[in-house]
């Protein structure tokens, strides 16, 4: 079953803010609540984490009909590869090195802009690219 595209590049905005803030202050606890988010996604699918929630809660309902879906796949990796970025940058700010937490919460700021912004998916397409790599090596 397809999902609604307006969904993930929502949770997208709201991941791009949440890391920003997360950039800026360096804060744990921030990336904590981010790496949460990306765990929960990844999980049960973009639909079941906390941004999905919000988006079929207080978003769709005021929002037409969507005229665009996708396979839901590709975002709940995308949720994966977020996960280990910002697991990567939470063991940065709270072990150190401290430019670990800056380079790898950065990489995942600058790949959630890029979907919030664009509709251009990293992670997607590294499933994508992956998924036609396996299927011509089977």
């Amino acid at each position: 079953m397809e999902i609604d595209a307006r969904g993930p590049r929502f949770a997208a905005a709201v991941t791009t803010v949440v890391l920003a803030l997360a950039l800026i202050t360096q804060s744990a606890w921030v990336l904590g609540w981010q790496t949460l988010a990306f765990a929960l996604g990844a999980a049960g699918g973009v639909s079941r984490s906390p941004y999905g929630r919000l988006f079929r809660t207080l978003v769709l309902p005021r929002l037409g009909p969507p005229t665009e879906f996708e396979a839901p796949e590709p975002p709940r990796f995308a949720q994966s590869v977020g996960l280990l970025f910002a697991g990567l940058g939470l063991v940065g700010f709270t072990l150190g090195p401290a430019w670990l937490g800056l380079a790898a919460t950065g990489a995942a700021l600058a790949a959630a802009f890029l979907n919030a912004a664009f509709g251009y998916c990293l992670g997607c397409e590294m499933f994508l690219l992956l998924k036609r790599v396996t299927v011509r090596t089977e």
